[in-house]
Formats: structure tokens, sequence, C-alpha cells
């Protein structure tokens, strides 16, 4: 059934050109009028919990900050005096360093609490931590094993809660994602997104922005591997108002089928690794290859939050031109930036607004 309903999408695809002239005009927005947009004080959870205006704005922030500091070299410390405290139950690299290293950028200070610092819920409850760290820092950023976590850290704490990951969801891996794309394209409204792998908390992420921001999503997951049922039903009903396609399948060609980017993750998370000789047998068939991304556009790219394995990708794709993973993981820090200044301080870029459409 799924596989069918991906095929329905690629009967559809054969008369794209006309259907997106049409699209792109009726929902073609004059910015003109739009008010300016406070974040502050809001949890980031999850990319559900925000319009798209509103993540635009942070898309648009993240390339800001990168033109002024990494490009134009400038000195910008909005932050000065401000602290975020990291809770990281799940050891990581770009969360850590693009935490870390934007806050200082940014004039403020960033305190790291591992495993051996801090154990939510256990000597301390969850509700006792969260206020202790609200007296001290200014923003909480947790990556945590369980949603629910960061959820009872962000009710019961006075300052802004960033998810820096959970089971559940991944919301700043997709904000990099996001402006990536927006880099390398010009734009996102109308781009087809095709996602090769475990149904995941980046796809769950993945499956919200591209909702929101009008791009088309594939899945390709094998069976038994989907995404979340609650998260997949509100997704349909999100496409179905947006007029945007939607679809699923276990097959990955019909889901990379003239795709103009594939996405892919880890296929043995943190956590799941007394599970990594079945789900190498369970994803046989889906490594992003050559012969696979013969069915994309021809100026296909690819994405991969990192760290990958080869199993998953094969070097040449990784390696490849079109490949933007590096890019990617940069903006990883752009993006966390954008986020913990939008949530201490309003804040309108200097940058012009990125045309979010193509040819608008």
């Amino acid at each position: 059934m799924l596989t069918n309903i991906c095929r329905q999408a690629r009967n559809v695809a054969s008369t794209r050109g006309f259907a997106k002239t049409s699209i792109f005009h009726r929902f073609k927005e004059d910015y003109s009028t739009e008010k300016p947009i406070s974040l502050v004080g809001r949890d980031f959870l999850t990319l559900r919990d925000f319009s798209k205006a509103e993540i635009q704005q942070l898309l648009w922030t993240s390339l800001c900050l990168k033109d002024r500091i990494k490009n134009k070299k400038e000195s910008f410390r909005p932050l000065i005096g401000k602290s975020v405290s990291m809770i990281f139950q799940k050891r990581s690299t770009r969360t850590r360093l693009s935490t870390e290293s934007g806050m200082v950028l940014l004039g403020g200070h960033a305190a790291f609490l591992g495993p051996s610092d801090v154990h939510l819920g256990v000597n301390e409850t969850i509700r006792d931590s969260a206020r202790v760290l609200s007296r001290m820092t200014d923003i909480i950023l947790a990556r945590v094993y369980a949603h629910s976590d960061v959820e009872e850290l962000a009710d019961e704490a006075s300052v802004p809660v960033i998810s820096g990951l959970s089971d559940k969801f991944h919301p700043l891996q997709c904000l990099a994602d996001f402006v990536t794309l927006q880099e390398h394209y010009g734009y996102l409204y109308g781009l087809k997104i095709a996602y090769v792998g475990d149904g995941n908390n980046i796809l769950h992420s993945l499956m919200y922005g591209c909702a929101k921001l009008g791009i088309d999503l594939s899945i390709a997951t094998p069976a038994g591997y989907e995404p979340d049922p609650d998260v997949t039903q509100e997704l349909i009903r999100m496409y179905k108002q947006k007029k945007t396609q939607f679809c699923m399948t276990s097959d990955p060609l019909e889901a990379v089928y003239r795709a103009d980017v594939i996405v892919t993750d880890t296929w043995v998370s943190m956590g799941q690794e007394e599970e990594k000789t079945k789900r190498l047998k369970d994803f046989a068939g889906y490594q992003i290859d050559r012969n696979m991304l013969k069915e994309a556009n021809a100026n296909w790219t690819f994405l991969h939050c990192l760290p990958r394995k080869q199993e998953e990708v094969t070097d040449d794709i990784f390696n490849d031109k079109n490949s933007l993973v590096w890019q990617e993981a940069e903006n990883r820090k752009w993006t966390v930036m954008a986020v913990m200044l939008h949530v201490l301080q309003d804040y309108s870029p200097l940058l012009p607004k990125p045309k979010f459409i193509r040819g608008e």
C-alpha cells in the first residue's frame, strides 16, 4: 500500500512543470506587510510548535549571523553576561561544539554537564534540576534519551529550554539542513526531499519542517521501521492542507524518484547497539549508492547528520561534489546561535530576507 502511494506521486510528477507554476503563484506571499516575529521566552523542543514564518525567521537569522560573523568578520556579542547550561545524557560532537562555540561568539558562556555531572531524575528530580539551572543560567539545552524528559524540563524551568536531541525529535539538526538547502538552491518551497533509512527522530523533525515549509517529502523505510504513526497521521493532514506531496514506501528507488535532495541517517542509534546485527540485515538494500541515485534528479544533493557508516552511504556519494554534509555540519553552529539569540531577545537580521520560494 505504501509503495502505491509513492507510485501515485510518480504519476503526478510527470506534470510537475505546470503544477509547480500554479502552486507558486497561488501561495506566493507578500513579505512587505509582515510584522516582526518575537520568539523571546519560547522553548524549542520540536518544529511542530513553530509556524512557517517563525521557522523562516530562524533560518534568516542563521544566514545573517553566518554572513556577519564568518564572512564579514564582525564582532557581534549581544549575549554578554548570558549563559547556557548543557545537559548531555548522550555524547555528541556537533551539538556540543556548535552550542559552546556559538554561545562564545555571541558573547555568552556555556556550561557543559555530562552524565557524571547530572543524572536527570536519579540523584535529583527533573523538576528540581530545572529550577536550580533556571536560577543559574539563562537557557537550558538538553540532549536526552526520552523526549518526556526534555518536556518536563521545559514545564518546570523558568528559562527557555532547547532540545539538543531526544528519542523523538532533533529540531536543531533539521534547521541546519534547511539552511544548507537554502544556501545551495536559493529556495525551499517546491523542493523534493527523499529520506531513506530509519524512521527516527531526524525523520520526525524533517517531516514537520517540510510540511511547514512546503517541501515535498518521500520516505523509504524497511517494514517495522516506519516513523511514529501519530506523527505520520498528523503529517498526512498537514500535507493535504498545504497541497504539497507526501508519500511513504518500502522501496528506496520509489522514494528517490525525481528527488532533489537525498537524506539518510544512522541505522543504529545510540542505545540500540544490541540491535545492530538485526538492523544491518533489515536495512540491506537501503545504502545510498550511485545506482539508487540514477532515479533522482540529475543535480541531486546529499545530506547526512553524521557520524556516518559506510553501510549507510557509499564513499563516492558521501564525498561527491553534490554532497553537502560539511556545510550541513557547520550550519549546526549558526542555527543553534539563531535559536539561542531569539529565545533571549528580539533580533532583526541585517541580511536581506531570503527568497524561500523560487522566482520570488
